[in-house]
Formats: structure tokens, C-alpha cells, sequence
């Protein structure tokens, strides 16, 4: 083996390992550490604890783990979603309750006119368009409006599907 072909081999090999490694229902809460690292964000919910992984700023998925009462994983799910983003109650949910259920924001603005703060989520709306989703807070933190826009940081490589056409 080349000195060239042994170097590339370690590079793809230590990129390997540095992988998150899966986690399974039932690991506990050491274990899920061990193999996803440190969260970006951790959460208590009642007995609960949950565990952030946001891949980003702009990426478009974030990993919820969340830790029972007894310290073991009881759910890990992808929350940037469509599915999830239905979950939140216009004019009910909290800051805290946004937190809870799709984790933290890639970007936040303030907008005086309207007196919204809106949190951005990139996210693949059904798994396939690049999009952003804005959850606007008005100043008592309540959930006003959401907008759904496509994500224009793909605009360059043809379209938000990323085809060139």
C-alpha cells in the first residue's frame, strides 16, 4: 500500500469513528452520552430530561432523546418535521413548549413592526423541499403565527429541491 492510499485510509476511518453511534429505547441516559456526545441543549420536562442534537446552525435535522423518570431512553426522534410542527398550538404554546417539542431555534429575529420574535427551523418539508419554518412569539412568548418559506440558501444550486433545472 502507498504511503498516499494508507493516509486516505486512515482519514476515511477516523471519520468513521467519529460518527454518531446509534442509541436504543432502553439505553441509559450514560450510555446515550457515550454514543451521541454531549447535547446542545438539555431540557427538563416534569420527570423527564431531554436531550438535544442539533446538527447545524442550518442543518436540517434535530435529535431529540428523551430520558424517563427511571434514567432510560424512552424515545429519539428526528423533530424537525412536519409532523411535529403540527403539534404546536397557535396561540397556546410557550416558548418552552416550542423548546420541548422541536428543540432550539437556528436563527431569531425581533420584528418591531409586528412586535414578533420569530425562531427559524431549516428543516426538509415531507423530506424532500429545503424550507424554513418560522415560529413567531408575540411579546408574552405565545406562539402567534407560523410560516412555512422555502429555503433560498439552495437557490444557487438550481432550486429548493436542489436540482439544477
Amino acid at each position: 500500500m502507498t504511503a498516499g492510499a494508507a493516509l486516505a485510509l486512515a482519514v476515511v476511518l477516523s471519520g468513521a469513528c467519529s460518527l454518531p453511534q446509534p442509541v436504543r429505547i432502553g439505553d441509559s441516559q450514560a450510555q446515550v452520552l457515550a454514543a451521541r456526545g454531549a447535547p446542545t441543549h438539555r431540557y427538563r420536562l416534569g420527570n423527564e430530561e431531554l436531550l438535544e442534537y442539533m446538527y447545524g446552525p442550518y442543518g436540517q435535522e434535530t435529535w431529540m432523546a428523551r430520558i424517563g423518570a427511571d434514567g432510560k431512553l424512552t424515545s429519539f426522534e428526528q423533530v424537525l418535521s412536519d409532523e411535529k410542527f403540527a403539534t404546536i398550538r397557535i396561540g397556546g404554546a410557550t416558548k418552552q413548549d416550542v423548546l420541548h417539542v422541536i428543540g432550539a431555534p437556528s436563527e431569531q429575529v425581533y420584528f418591531p413592526l409586528s412586535q414578533l420574535e420569530a425562531w427559524t427551523y431549516p428543516y426538509k418539508q415531507y423530506g424532500i423541499w429545503n424550507s424554513l419554518m418560522h415560529v413567531h412569539f408575540d411579546r408574552a412568548g405565545i406562539v402567534r403565527k407560523m410560516e412555512n418559506t422555502p429555503d433560498l440558501r439552495y437557490q444557487n444550486q438550481g432550486n429548493v429541491f436542489g436540482f439544477p433545472w
